[in-house]
């Protein structure tokens, strides 16, 4: 199967796309589904965490000292990524939306339909005059 015709990516192109590259147009649908479908925020902590496993490691053998202080290491690292990795979300995602060749605005069916369910119960509580 070429990559042309995948709709999935295989692992090279998986790391590629963590690194911030593209994927081919036959994998947009599965772009979308990493981005915006079910479970997207747990997907994108994991794919951010990869570039930091090096620096993760890092810490516990290249540092001299007693375990505990390298574990403390490890947990402050991580802990620092994985806020600014939340803090940033939205924009990291809309931007690989984009890279993609989709909306960056893209939404899933279930925060269109809670927005549009809010837009609906604000209207029949104030409506135009």
């Amino acid at each position: 199967m070429t990559d042309l015709e995948r709709t999935s990516p295989n692992l090279v192109q998986w790391l590629k796309y963590t690194a911030g590259r593209p994927l081919p147009a036959s994998m947009r649908g599965w772009v979308e589904n990493d981005l915006v479908g079910r479970g997207a925020v747990p997907k994108h902590l994991f794919r951010a965490m990869i570039p930091f496993l090096p620096i993760f490691i890092g810490f516990f053998v290249l540092f001299p000292g007693p375990l505990w202080l390298r574990g403390s290491m490890f947990l402050l690292g991580f802990l620092l990524a994985m806020f600014f990795t939340l803090a940033y979300m939205e924009p990291n995602r809309a931007r690989r939306l984009e890279l993609n060749g989709l909306p960056p605005d893209l939404q899933s069916a279930r925060k269109r339909a809670a927005a549009q369910d809010e837009r609906t119960r604000y209207e029949s509580q104030h409506p135009r005059k």
